[in-house]
């Protein structure tokens, strides 16, 4: 069940935990769009490998506050941390580890970046690389939505917020049944594969409870992710792995070829033969090498 923190700024936090309540913490950053929702997966996987996992909804997905009102200025990823860091403190929560999928990897970087001192390792599974990464033909491999959608991102907020009501429209009843057909290009044969049984009906339900506001969180996320993130990835100094699979059509396959070669030190586990989706299935491989990087 979700609980509730109130920020310094009045804005609410939408949190949840699973995994092991005795075990080492472990903060996991969900992908664009989500919020949320119990993982029975990934919260058997935390369990089975001593963490306590602790998510939250960011700001305007699920239950969570947004920032501001629909025209404020977008603030960069890195205050993603700071709220990340407000949640920790509640918790009672010292040192951690952090997990971030897809467009929840700049905020596990961002935590990195902005915590070294609490922060023992992060893992990117299919983490975003960012917008002005230089050598990076940042929306080559992606499928049509995303070209599309980020084509319009750029372009600016009231270019792209009619473009994400109607994605809000679809995806805030959005089942498992159809979230392939949902997600369009977006998925080739290997993510079509693996997205089915409880982890489609859990995927779909993170996209619903991401609508709960409308495409407000979706709006920003975005806009976020676009923009300068206010650190830099080559100034991490925290342990990292990078997991990325040639198969992706979302964060597609240089992106972590890119962040594999800019952060220093990090350790790569690219495949020829994974996709977005069919690399979550990896979880139990994944946490314990979080663990190993962390020295736990």
């Amino acid at each position: 069940m979700a609980d509730y923190l109130t920020l310094h700024d009045g804005r609410t936090v939408e949190h949840l935990e699973g995994g092991d309540p005795e075990g080492f913490p472990l903060v996991y950053h969900s992908g664009t769009p989500s919020g949320a929702v119990e993982d029975e997966q990934l919260f058997a996987a935390a369990g089975a490998a001593g963490l306590r996992l602790v998510t939250y909804s960011r700001p305007g997905y699920g239950r969570s506050t947004p920032r501001g009102g629909p025209d404020h200025v977008v603030a960069p990823v890195l205050a993603d941390a700071a709220d990340t860091e407000a949640l920790l403190d509640h918790l009672d929560i010292d040192e951690f580890i952090t997990l971030g999928w897809s467009g929840g990897g700049p905020r596990a970087l961002a935590c990195a970046a902005a915590m070294p001192g609490r922060c023992r390792a992060a893992s990117l599974l299919a983490g975003v690389a960012p917008f002005d990464a230089d050598g990076l033909d940042w929306l080559a491999g992606m499928g049509e939505e995303n070209v599309r959608d980020f084509e319009a991102v750029q372009a600016g907020r009231e270019t792209y917020r009619p473009i994400a009501v109607q994605q809000a429209d679809e995806l805030r009843s959005v089942s498992g049944d159809d979230i392939v057909l949902a997600l369009g290009d977006l998925v080739d044969e290997v993510d079509a594969a693996a997205l089915t049984g409880a982890f489609a009906e859990t995927v779909a339900a993170s996209f619903r409870h991401a609508m709960a506001q409308g495409p407000v969180g979706m709006i920003d996320d975005n806009l976020q992710i676009v923009a300068p993130w206010g650190f830099d990835v080559r100034s991490i100094t925290v342990p990292v792995a990078v997991w990325q699979g040639e198969h992706d059509r979302m964060v597609p396959y240089a992106h972590g070829q890119w962040l594999a070669a800019a952060i220093p030190g990090a350790r790569p586990h690219l495949f020829a033969d994974e996709g977005h989706l069919s690399l979550v299935a990896r979880i139990d491989e994944i946490l314990a090498d979080l663990r190993v990087l962390a020295g736990l």
